[in-house]
């Protein structure tokens, strides 16, 4: 199966592209800059990956790209390349859900060897917002438990207890709610040694190996959300972007279960639809926000007479007459305090 794959959900280009071989596929990758740059690299990247993999895009299987949430212009970028280039083609196109591609993207780096387990992926949605779903695997077949979805940090937590309560009866390898409560260490990475994390109840051993369960959440939204996400202590919370390398990896189940559409049915998924304020909006929070500095301005300005004294000592009338005063030095108070002011050699798949 000759695949290519690509994703511009976020401020990084990912492309990647699978040629298969009697013994084992290999791969190419490229990293770059997304965004609004990503329209402009994103086709020199597709052919420069096909002419080293001695591949024309006639010759493959599909084209598969990060189909969202994720920034607009991207998403609208990747979209429209996809069809383009299967329309001349005349190739299906696989949309992949860009918090899937995410979710493969931590398993791959942090548990190879897991075959169970789930993923909450999390991607920054801007505007104080996250983009979310979950997802458990078996072996290299994903689903989905939460439908990507736009959620404020703060909400993360009490959403994701509620996609491990729907594993419980869904996983043979919950065993219903853990009996025993695990002491949990920080978050972070654990090893086969520490005892396991009980996340709302949910006994889930994080051992690395292939028969435990793995339990994580992924994404980029770590460093800017950190302790307003209230992740569980003991929780492996994976800080990572969607990669074209994990939409290949997903690819070949999902065209097996029938996933592939034609160009025109391609769209990007969109999960909010206000990408922006309007200038209404903007108006009102400016005007709000002056109207609250003019307001604490006004206070500090307001001090009770029995509380005023002056800065200055008076001055006798015969020297305020004599001359005026000017360059007077006042000393601070006492009580004031300080204030400190790509292109990549082919690599043989497993």
């Amino acid at each position: 199966m000759h695949l290519l794959a690509f994703d511009t959900s976020t401020d990084a280009l990912s492309v990647a592209v699978m040629r298969s071989t009697p013994t084992c596929p290999l791969y190419w990758q490229h990293q770059g800059a997304g965004g609004a740059a990503a329209s402009g690299s994103l086709i020199a990247a597709i052919l420069d990956l096909l002419r080293q993999a001695d591949l024309r895009l006639q010759d493959l299987d599909a084209i598969c790209f990060g189909s969202g949430p994720g920034s607009f212009t991207g998403l609208r970028t990747a979209c429209s390349v996809a069809q383009g280039l299967a329309y001349g083609a005349g190739v299906p196109v696989l949309p992949v859900p860009s918090l899937l591609a995410l979710a493969q993207t931590a398993r791959a780096a942090h548990a190879p060897l897991a075959r169970y387990g789930c993923v909450s992926a999390l991607l920054d949605a801007r505007m104080d917002e996250v983009y979310a779903a979950s997802y458990t695997f078996t072996g290299d077949v994903w689903s989905t438990v939460q439908a990507p979805c736009l959620l404020a940090p703060e909400q993360v937590a009490a959403w994701a207890w509620s996609a491990d309560m729907a594993l419980v009866a869904a996983m043979p390898w919950t065993g219903g709610l853990g009996a025993q409560q695990g002491q949990p260490k920080e978050t972070g990475l654990i090893s086969d040694q520490d005892p396991a994390p009980s996340w709302a109840g949910l006994q889930l051993p994080q051992a690395r190996s292939a028969s435990a369960p793995w339990r994580a959440w992924a994404g980029n939204v770590f460093g800017i959300y950190s302790e307003r996400l209230a992740a569980p202590a003991g929780l492996i919370c994976c800080n990572v972007q969607p990669q074209a390398m994990a939409i290949l990896q997903v690819a070949p189940a999902l065209i097996k279960a029938g996933a592939c559409v034609p160009p025109e049915q391609a769209l990007p998924l969109y999960v909010r639809d206000k990408v922006a304020k309007t200038t209404g909006e903007r108006a009102l929070e400016k005007a709000a926000k002056a109207d609250q500095a003019q307001s604490q301005g006004a206070m500090a300005l307001v001090v009770p007479s029995a509380l005023a004294t002056p800065l200055l000592p008076a001055l006798p009338s015969a020297q305020a007459n004599a001359a005026p005063l000017t360059h007077l030095p006042i000393a601070p108070s006492q009580s004031a305090t300080a204030h400190p002011s790509a292109s990549h050699a082919p690599t043989p798949g497993t």
